[in-house]
């Protein structure tokens, strides 16, 4: 038996998958095929930005944020202690692409 592939999210596929459809139903298209994660901090982003986005967008922050929890349940959250030592490395390999993220 082979293991399962993962694959790491971040607050960037989040977002649109609370405000769109397209990313929602490739998360559960793939849910069973791979391991989701992204970082405890990409939901707490998450939710911080929700409220901003929606009234922009027009859609009851309350709905949009509610969302967000069944997300929660194929994105699994990822405490950062298990990540946290390899955030040298990564900040690394991101740095010429994008050093604020």
């Amino acid at each position: 038996m082979t293991a399962r592939k993962g694959l790491v999210l971040d607050a960037n596929i989040l977002l649109p998958a609370v405000f769109g459809q397209r990313v929602r139903q490739i998360l559960e298209a793939y849910k069973d095929q791979a391991n989701l994660y992204a970082p405890g901090v990409c939901f707490h982003n998450a939710r911080k930005y929700i409220p901003d986005l929606s009234t922009r967008r027009r859609v009851d922050v309350d709905l949009a944020l509610s969302v967000l929890d069944p997300i929660s349940l194929i994105v699994q959250p990822v405490n950062k202690r298990l990540y946290e030592d390899y955030q040298e490395i990564a900040r690394a390999r991101v740095l010429a692409r994008d050093p604020d993220d």
